[in-house]
């Protein structure tokens, strides 16, 4: 309604706070959106849809009527188009808000399970890695995988370098597939996971690494990857990977994935009387 009133009207009333706060709510809201599809799968295809609307207010203003009748009946499905080609996107602003807007009681003030849960972890994928024993190890974080989970082998059991380093080994029968880690147990092995649709992979990433990408785009979750051909270790969160880690890298690319707010802030803040003494030492 503010749009529909005369210019000199509507910058008077815009100086009004609720009006501001409206601008700045739609402001925040297509900025998320924007920097949420940037770099993804979905941007091509938002600007494809982009491109259609603008096609078809060009036939309404210009009376092109068949491209205008043709167009509208698209435009009749364009809503559920939407969320069918933006699932994952959707899925994803969804967890990152629901993460960012969690009770302070519920969070926790230290790291998830506690240190020694990444050295089993870490132990095991190095273990692995030397041998050139392909293995993928996935760590839920706040959204749960029962989905996942209920696919594969449940276990329960109390996490360990042996046990991990056991599922692995190629002549067991829950090699194949992945090992779900929630919180300091193994809860299943042998899953199954949703391979990713990102188009600019690297051709050199196989099923296993793809499988990674494609649970850590669906939730919130890690994962570690070890490589059959090659024995490189690689860290997947939010879609992105990162290869060739060693042992220090990787326990620091767990932990920082794992801890929680609360701890990184309070650890930023211990980081930063350290660094100014540095600085003052370097300077005298």
């Amino acid at each position: 309604m503010l749009l529909l009133l005369p210019y000199s009207e509507y910058l008077g009333r815009l100086g009004d706070p609720r009006n501001i706060a409206d601008i700045a709510l739609v402001f925040l809201i297509v900025y998320a959106v924007l920097k949420l599809v940037r770099g993804t799968r979905a941007a091509p295809m938002a600007a494809g849809i982009a491109f259609i609307l603008l096609l078809y207010g060009l036939a309404v203003s210009r009376d092109l009527a068949t491209l205008e009748f043709i167009l509208r009946g698209g435009l009749i499905y364009i809503g559920v188009a939407i969320i069918v080609l933006f699932q994952s996107e959707i899925r994803q602003a969804l967890i990152s808000f629901g993460n960012s807007v969690q009770m302070p009681f519920t969070r926790r003030h230290r790291g998830q399970f506690g240190e020694g849960v990444y050295d089993e972890i870490v132990l095991a994928a190095t273990t692995l890695a030397s041998t050139k024993t392909g293995a993928l190890i996935v760590i839920e974080r706040g959204v749960g995988l029962k989905n996942v989970t209920d696919g594969g082998v449940k276990l329960e059991a109390e996490l360990s370098y042996d046990l991990l380093v056991t599922i692995f080994n190629p002549t067991t029968p829950l090699h194949d597939g992945a090992v779900v880690i929630r919180r300091h147990r193994i809860a299943a092995a042998a899953c199954f996971l949703p391979l990713t649709l990102n188009p600019r992979l690297s051709k050199d990433l196989g099923t296993r690494h793809r499988a990674a990408i494609g649970i850590t785009e669906d939730s919130d979750a890690v994962a570690v990857v070890v490589s059959e051909e090659t024995g490189l270790i690689s860290f997947v969160e939010g879609g992105q990977i990162k290869r060739g880690l060693d042992a220090t890298k990787l326990r620091a690319a767990v932990f920082h994935a794992l801890e929680t707010p609360a701890a990184k802030s309070a650890r930023a803040r211990e980081s930063k009387p350290a660094e100014a003494e540095t600085e003052e030492a370097m300077t005298t």
